[in-house]
């Protein structure tokens, strides 16, 4: 039996204020909360969605520096810049505060503070690297050096972005300062840990088994993974001058690590709603017959469901996450969108070149909603999703009724008389869709949701269509007067059941019939107009996006590529070798047998290959730019006298050759005749 909830406190994970909002972050967080947002609310059910700035942590103190300005300077820039473009695009918080707030100090440290006091942290003292130069312990991301699994050589402190691997600074090879440029020296600090693993026994029941058939599987999965790999202890504090102070004495240069920090903000807004309102903050996170939502990106997965829950937990008063309904990623034009190459589509810009048109993005990024995987946005897609959707059905059908109900009937709703059989199918279907639209919300499925929506307009313009009343008002009155009517209850309930999804367009919608302030339970009835009721005067709801609009927007894409291979030069040649120690590199022709993506990474493959001496395993990290089936007889390069090295322990027994581009595409190295496996490159 499921349980019963008086409230939902709705979360969305807190954009980090180094930069505007994309249409990533939209499709994967933003949309879909505020689809689940405003359902709620249409069935007047006590709701508080919560959003926020999220403005400590090292990309703020990275991004001030290389401008020269505080990171004050920054994250006032950018908050105040993401909370008028989400208001603009009417994503409905009921607050959206910032993590630099008076409040959240308070709150964050108030929190650690407990927990300090219950001794539910552990201290550690150990290694860490630091720049002498200036004078500074260095956060994961101030360090970069060689990868340990795969060579590459730009890797962070914390990951590699090459193979996915999740590292600590000390295993880099090679490292450097990010600030100097200089090698840095490993230098004593001390830091507070929380012992996760104190807490794998209470989070196996509480989701893999609480869990498991509620939650999505993308989610799920990760977590299980995370789980089953052992969890360890994981620093709350960190080295730096930015972000909320460590509240104990002889901690002096030491602030809360930002994954720490961040999600107490949404506690933290709520306090601050509390303040403005006069409302009781804790019954949104106190109260057992509370629903709390978390909505996120997969990145962000392994903190909403592992860490913060356990943060939760040992503080004790707060209650745990109903579900965390995360998304996978949006790419765009069939590439990673990338803030640092300006690889995306900003939401600022967006509502400058298309002003009005809101609803045809939440519609587009809805109806390709990254939910079960990756997904891609196309400039032709929003297109076609606009011009073929929305205004050739949604927008044909109203417009045809309305327009219709304004020449025969001087814009009043006729009475409807004895229904046929056709009319009377018709508005059972329509009496189904509250229902089965809900039913999606409710799962998180807000892509198939939309699909029923536009079914209920597809209703529409087929019912509309094939009772043709243009033809039958001469020679029969009465039943153009039905039809129109039944037309009109099936628009009145698409004034409704479209506010979730498009609120904009809903609303213009309920002015033009002359409705207002129903509610979900109402939606369904076929009587939402009554006879006699006045309409106002129609008005097209969509217009049409023609091909100039999106081609200005791809031009815009490919200049933004040509600026980018400009501005980045090929990398320097590397210090110079001797002619010697190229010789010791055995390089062959051969020939991938089988690839198979190596589990529980996102970036490397498995690889077999004929070398021409032997058949060996190879471990690469092509998985993002090739699938395993599509290389399988494909020439390679390799280096066939690497020492073996285990990677996710696998033995990889060699190297393939390949080419890396300035953002990063690889490419096979090979040769372009057919030579036999086994041939040698010099």
């Amino acid at each position: 039996m499921s349980k019963k909830f008086n409230r939902t406190t709705i979360t969305s994970a807190l954009p980090y204020a180094n930069g505007p909002i994309h249409i990533g972050h939209l499709a994967g967080v933003y949309v879909p909360a505020d689809i689940y947002a405003r359902y709620l609310r249409l069935k007047e059910e006590e709701v508080l969605f919560i959003g926020g700035s999220d403005e400590h942590g090292v990309p703020i103190t990275i991004k001030a520096r290389n401008e020269g300005i505080t990171p004050q300077q920054v994250v006032d820039r950018y908050h105040h810049q993401i909370k008028e473009s989400f208001k603009d695009f009417g994503i409905s918080f009921d607050v959206y505060s910032r993590t630099s707030a008076p409040i959240h100090h308070q709150t964050a440290s108030e929190f650690f503070k407990k927990l300090y006091d219950n001794d539910k942290f552990i201290e550690k003292t150990n290694l860490q690297y630091f720049d002498e130069e200036n004078s500074q312990f260095l956060a994961d991301r101030y360090i970069t050096g060689t990868c340990p699994h795969c060579g590459f050589e730009r890797a962070y402190g914390d990951q590699c972005e090459s193979c996915g691997t999740s590292l600590s600074p000390l295993e880099l090879i090679h490292p450097k300062s990010a600030l100097s440029g200089n090698v840095p020296v490993l230098k004593e600090t001390k830091h507070w840990y929380l012992p996760l693993e104190a807490y794998e026994p209470w989070l196996t029941e509480w989701i893999l088994e609480g869990h498991k058939d509620d939650w999505k599987t993308n989610v799920y999965g990760q977590v299980k993974s995370w789980v089953d790999q052992g969890l360890k202890p994981r620093a709350v504090t960190r080295d730096l001058d930015w972000g909320v102070n460590v509240p104990l004495e002889n901690a002096e240069g030491k602030v809360l690590y930002v994954w720490f920090d961040a999600p107490i903000g949404y506690i933290s807004a709520t306090k601050e709603w509390s303040e403005k309102t006069g409302n009781d903050w804790q019954p949104y996170w106190k109260n057992e017959d509370t629903r709390l939502v978390h909505f996120i990106g997969k990145d962000n997965i392994v903190f909403h469901c592992i860490i913060f829950p356990a943060m939760l937990k040992a503080e004790g008063s707060f209650i745990l996450p109903e579900n965390v309904p995360a998304n996978e990623f949006l790419n765009l034009e069939n590439d990673k969108i990338s803030t640092s190459r300006n690889w995306a589509v900003w939401l600022h810009e967006y509502l400058e070149d298309f002003p009005g048109k809101q609803d045809v993005l939440r519609y587009v990024l809805t109806a390709n909603a990254p939910e079960t995987k990756d997904n891609d946005f196309t400039w032709k897609d929003f297109q076609a999703r606009n011009n073929n959707e929305l205004l050739a059905i949604y927008g044909n059908f109203v417009n045809r009724t309305l327009v219709l109900t304004q020449k025969y009937f001087g814009g009043q709703v006729p009475p409807r008389g004895e229904l046929d059989e056709v009319s009377k199918t018709a508005l059972l279907e329509m009496s189904r869709y509250p229902s089965i639209i809900g039913s999606s919300i409710e799962r998180y499925r807000f892509r198939e949701a939309l699909s029923e929506l536009m079914n209920l307009a597809r209703l529409g313009n087929k019912y509309l269509t094939e009772m043709e009343p243009w033809k039958l008002i001469k020679t029969d009155e009465d039943q153009v007067k039905m039809i129109l009517n039944v037309s009109l209850q099936i628009v009145a309930n698409l004034a409704v059941l479209s506010e979730p999804f498009l609120p904009f367009s809903a609303e213009k919608l309920q002015n033009m019939i002359g409705i207002s302030d129903l509610k979900w339970a109402e939606a369904g009835s076929d009587d939402l107009l009554k006879p006699g009721h006045q309409l106002n005067n129609p008005d097209f709801l969509f217009s049409r996006i023609e091909d100039s609009e999106v081609e200005k927007q791809v031009q815009k894409l490919l200049d933004t590529k040509k600026q980018n291979e400009l501005a980045a030069p090929a990398k320097p040649a590397k210090e110079v070798i001797a002619y010697d120690d190229f010789m010791k590199m055995d390089i062959r022709t051969g020939t991938i047998l089988e690839a198979e993506k190596v589990p529980k990474t996102k970036k490397l493959l498995k690889l077999k290959i004929d070398t021409g001496i032997d058949k060996r395993t190879v471990v690469s990290g092509i998985a993002e730019f090739y699938e395993p089936e599509n290389i399988i007889g494909r020439k390679v390069s390799i280096l066939v006298n690497l020492a073996p090295r285990q990677l996710k322990g696998i033995e990889s027994q060699g190297m393939i050759l390949m080419a890396e581009d300035k953002d990063g595409k690889l490419c096979f190295v090979s040769p372009t005749e057919n030579f036999s496996n086994g041939s040698e490159i010099k």
